[in-house]
């Protein structure tokens, strides 16, 4: 038997799902605060010092914290090469705009403290806001698209086509439906900015990061419960007719699939994956209750399991589809027939089992000694040395 055989390709499959999702989640815990320290950084702190000790706080880990973009978008493109292509080609501009505003912000973290003049440093916090409020959003308008479908095709030979123009595209992924997720997306890292700034800053800042935060979490809360009836009364889901051959060819062209019916039919046929949902609203509620109440680790933490359960219940209400065509649904990519080979995906998982733990390990550690608050007398002191 060849080595890779050891593992059914089916099962290789689901695992390079979930570990994507486990990456994407990664991605939103870690650089999520970053983003959300970002986008607060203007209602948060008022003075020169306090932005400096709002920056500060995430200076020291927000270039490790990307390595999770870098990581999901590296298993994208191994693992789901037809999910990379098609994704890519069709929300290009809208890439492009996430891009820049990700290339924007540690522009802005080396240059903002160079110059002691104000509108120097005022413009540079503007950029700091504009990398983490952009993507935040653009984000999680790009999960409301995937939920409502996106309007592509496969050729005979699997070139992903698209309906309408470049520009049509872009302004396509404005739905209102989309938009609302977007504001999931932006509220739920507002409130997770907002819970690391109460746990790594005093004063002022963590103050107003409390008062902040608590509204974010409220609207977080209440657009992923309206997100949840429009999914249940307003979009159409997708269903795979038949059962997937097993171990089949990676060509979503062999597929049939039908739209009807409701994305939430998913919790009927698997009650189980209600604990996503559960767990996304019991760790905002928690996150919120903490934000009030100024506890600083458990609130975190609280905040991390709302976000964990918001993104899995996207993805197992979806299962096992990974990217819905509107236009001709058999074209629909999922995780029977989208991935890479059976010897690519067993190859990525045992390099995945050595570099993981590895990451995690050094991730822990890197925490563990920068753990602690950020004051203005640290900033003060090292005034040449930190953001």
């Amino acid at each position: 038997m060849i080595l890779y055989e050891l593992i059914d390709y089916d099962i290789l499959r689901v695992i390079w799902w979930a570990l994507l999702g486990v990456l994407l989640i990664g991605f939103a815990l870690t650089d999520g605060f970053d983003m959300g320290v970002g986008a607060l950084l203007p209602f948060v702190a008022r003075s020169d010092i306090e932005r400096r000790v709002a920056i500060n706080t995430v200076g020291p880990v927000w270039e490790g914290n990307q390595v999770w973009f870098i990581l999901g978008g590296g298993a994208i493109f191994a693992a789901w090469p037809p999910l990379y292509a098609v994704s890519f080609s069709g929300f290009y501009l809208a890439m492009f705009v996430v891009l820049a505003a990700l290339i924007v912000r540690p522009v802005a973290f080396k240059y903002r403290s160079k110059r002691e003049s104000a509108t120097w440093r005022n413009a540079w916090d503007w950029a700091l806001f504009a990398g983490g409020a952009v993507p935040a959003l653009l984000f999680g308008v790009a999960v409301g698209n995937v939920l409502l479908g996106v309007p592509f095709y496969l050729t005979e030979d699997l070139m992903p086509m698209y309906e309408g123009s470049f520009y049509g595209k872009f302004l396509g992924l404005l739905h209102p439906f989309a938009l609302l997720a977007g504001v999931v997306s932006l509220s739920m890292l507002l409130m997770h900015g907002a819970a690391w700034l109460l746990l790594k800053a005093e004063g002022p800042v963590a103050t107003r990061a409390r008062a902040i935060g608590v509204i974010a979490g409220c609207v977080a809360m209440g657009a992923y419960a309206l997100a949840g009836l429009w999914l249940a009364f307003g979009i159409d889901g997708f269903a795979l007719v038949q059962e997937p051959v097993a171990s089949g060819p990676s060509n979503p062209l062999y597929s049939d699939v039908t739209r009807e019916g409701s994305w939430l039919a998913a919790y009927t046929l698997r009650p189980w994956i209600a604990v996503a949902p559960v767990m996304g609203f019991l760790g905002m509620a928690m996150a919120i209750r903490g934000l009030r109440a100024g506890h600083e680790v458990a609130t975190l933490l609280w905040s991390k399991m709302g976000i964990t359960g918001v993104i899995a219940s996207v993805g197992l209400t979806m299962f096992p589809f990974i990217l819905p065509s509107t236009v001709d649904p058999n074209s629909s990519l999922t995780v029977w027939d989208a991935s890479s080979s059976h010897q690519t995906l067993f190859i990525m998982l045992i390099v995945t089992l050595i570099f993981m733990p590895l990451i995690l390990m050094y991730t822990a550690w890197v925490y563990k000694v920068l753990w602690g608050k950020v004051t203005e007398a640290d900033v003060t002191e090292n005034t040449h040395s930190v953001y």
